[in-house]
């Protein structure tokens, strides 16, 4: 019978932790719906973002870059050349100049983006079996224009080069499979993987993606704390009133309403938005869980961790610009990790973003298995334990301080 009793009210126990936690969380909800900034944040900042981005890049490649040819050979071959060049997919000669000094002024003029400079001994060389140099001036303001230019001069120097050699092979009688050896020695096939239209929004919008989920999250959670305590009278984090009893249950239930929430959105950042952009999406929908829910839980208690020591929603902001593209640098995304140098990789692994990356890339565009990012798996997990006991402490320190004020004014 006391066992039965015992039992009963363990029980009973437990249910009046479920309802404390409950009534915490619907309570976080009416905060974060009432609280315009932290809406524009996790709501319409989320939905927006991603579809603005993958439309800036929708054309993934630059196509028909301008460039202007000074051709000084004006000859047959020089005009093949140019023909080819033109006939490239990523440039197009825009402008055909006789001196450099032309073709200069229209380049500081913006009209073009570089400059391909044919001298006057070019089809000389050609006729004699000589080696005939083609220069190229690339506008550096951006790698896209100058992997434009590159890539189109050297197809077309390869191309012309072949013939070329076929030709002298022809005029001293060395044909068929005895010319191919010559001309091709070593025969190369180029296979590109992962990104095969060598995409900008292939190689980039992973990233930004787990970037938005986590600087939104991190932010939302910042500023709906920063509202807490304009709205608290002792300018704590956490009243007394909404404890309800242990700090457990109060980050339970905070959490539990961002992780439900952006649960639903990664299915539409992460697997939506690269299905109707026709970005690289071959990643396992169950192996793409695994990695959410971790990524999730440790952004989460990461960005509850901090907002204890944001005082205000306008230093949230700051952050905000502050943090944003560091991220997206120590991800290993825009430079390698292997050339990142030790204190930065070593920073980078405080961020979930870092982890989150490198494995989202890993799984959705290289078709990984859970195992194959074994080690941001384990890395996002050990922040999931760090981050909970890191914001069991803060917040425990928060709701004691709450308590202790709550005392003190109604002794005064």
């Amino acid at each position: 019978m006391k066992n039965s009793k015992e039992d009963r009210s363990q029980f009973l126990r437990i249910i009046s932790h479920i309802r404390a936690m409950f009534y915490i969380f619907i309570d976080e909800v009416k905060n974060i719906f009432k609280d315009r900034g932290v809406v524009i944040l996790v709501i319409l900042a989320v939905l927006v973002y991603p579809l603005l981005y993958c439309s800036l890049y929708i054309n993934e490649t630059l196509v028909d870059v301008p460039v202007a040819v000074v051709d000084e050979s004006h000859t047959p071959k020089s005009a093949e050349f140019s023909r080819h060049l033109d006939a490239t997919r990523d440039v197009h000669v825009a402008e055909k100049m006789a001196t450099m000094q032309e073709a200069e002024q229209v380049f500081k003029e913006g009209k073009v983006h570089g400059i391909i400079y044919i001298p006057a001994d070019f089809d000389k060389k050609l006729n004699k079996g000589e080696q005939a140099v083609v220069s190229v001036y690339s506008d550096m303001s951006s790698f896209l224009y100058y992997r434009a230019m590159v890539l189109s001069t050297n197809y077309v120097v390869l191309d012309m080069g072949e013939e070329i050699q076929v030709a002298r092979l022809n005029a001293i009688g060395i044909t068929g499979e005895q010319q191919a050896m010559v001309s091709d020695p070593i025969p190369y096939e180029s296979v590109i993987l992962y990104n095969e239209g060598m995409g900008f929004a292939s190689f980039l919008m992973p990233a930004i993606l787990i970037l938005i989920i986590h600087q939104t999250l991190f932010f939302g959670i910042g500023m709906a704390a920063g509202t807490a305590r304009e709205e608290n009278r002792f300018h704590e984090l956490v009243s007394s009133s909404v404890h309800r009893g242990g700090t457990f249950r109060v980050i339970l239930g905070k959490s539990l309403d961002f992780f439900s929430l952006y649960l639903l959105w990664s299915v539409y950042l992460l697997g939506f938005i690269p299905w109707l952009f026709n970005l690289p999406h071959i990643g396992n929908p169950f192996t793409l869980l695994e990695f959410v829910i971790p990524f999730l839980l440790a952004s989460i208690f990461f960005s509850m961790t901090v907002s204890v020591f944001v005082p205000s929603r306008e230093i949230q902001m700051i952050l905000l610009l502050f943090f944003s593209l560091i991220l997206l640098f120590l991800s290993g995304i825009s430079w390698p990790q292997s050339s990142i140098n030790g204190f930065c990789k070593a920073f980078s692994w405080l961020f979930p973003a870092t982890f989150g990356i490198q494995a989202y890339f890993k799984i959705n565009t290289m078709g990984a298995s859970i195992h194959k990012v074994g080690f941001e798996q384990i890395g996002l997990w050990i922040q999931t334990a760090v981050y909970f006991a890191t914001t069991l402490l803060v917040y425990h320190w928060q709701i004691k301080k709450s308590i202790v004020k709550s005392k003190k004014d109604l002794e005064e």
